[in-house]
C-alpha cells in the first residue's frame, strides 16, 4: 500500500524529469535559432536584365560613355556593422543619362577589392527598374542615386576599394 510520503516522492521525481526534458528541448531550440541566424547565406544567382545591350556587344561601347557613373569611394559608400557582427558595404553611385534616350533597364556590378587588388566580394544588381525606390526609368539628361548593398564581410575584413561598372542597358 502506498503512503502519502511515497506519493509525493514519486510526484517530485516525475516533476524533475519533466523540467529536465523541457529544459533540454528549450536549449535545443535556442541552439537551432542561433545556428540558423549565423549561418552564411547561400550564394545568390546574379540577376540578368532581359532584352538588354550587354557588355560583350559591339553596340555597348557606344552607350558606355554616355551613361555616367559618378562615384567617389570615400563620399558615396556606407559601411555598417550589424548586431550579429556582419558587415555591409553599400556603394551609392549617381547615374547620369546622357544617351538622348530613356533608359528602361540598367544593370550594374559593384566589386569590393582587397589590398592586393583582388575581388573580395561582388554583386550584380538591376537598379532600373527598381521597386525599392519606385524608379521605373531614367529620362535623358536626368540623374538618380542608387544603392548596391554588398553583405557578408567580417569586421576585420579590409576593403581597399570599390569598383562599379555598367554590365547591361536597355532603352525604351
Amino acid at each position: 500500500m502506498s503512503t502519502p510520503r511515497a506519493n509525493t516522492e514519486e510526484a517530485d521525481a516525475s516533476r524533475k524529469k519533466i523540467f529536465i526534458v523541457v529544459g533540454l528541448l528549450g536549449a535545443l531550440v535556442v541552439a537551432l535559432l542561433v545556428y540558423w541566424a549565423t549561418r552564411p547565406a547561400p550564394p545568390a544567382v546574379a540577376p540578368r536584365l532581359e532584352n538588354a545591350i550587354r557588355a560583350d556587344s559591339p553596340e555597348f561601347a557606344n552607350w558606355r560613355d554616355r551613361v555616367a557613373i559618378d562615384y567617389i569611394v570615400d563620399n558615396d559608400t556606407l559601411d555598417s556593422v550589424s548586431a550579429l557582427g556582419g558587415r555591409t558595404i553599400t556603394p551609392q553611385p549617381t547615374i547620369r543619362n546622357f544617351t538622348g534616350r530613356t533608359i528602361s533597364g540598367l544593370e550594374l556590378k559593384a566589386t569590393v577589392v582587397d589590398l592586393d587588388g583582388k575581388p573580395a566580394r561582388e554583386r550584380t544588381m538591376i537598379v532600373i527598374p527598381n521597386s525599392f525606390n519606385g524608379l521605373t526609368e531614367l529620362a535623358p539628361n536626368k540623374f538618380t542615386k542608387v544603392t548596391i548593398p554588398i553583405e557578408g564581410f567580417k569586421k576585420e575584413d579590409v576593403a581597399a576599394n570599390v569598383k562599379i561598372e555598367m554590365t547591361a542597358v536597355r532603352f525604351k
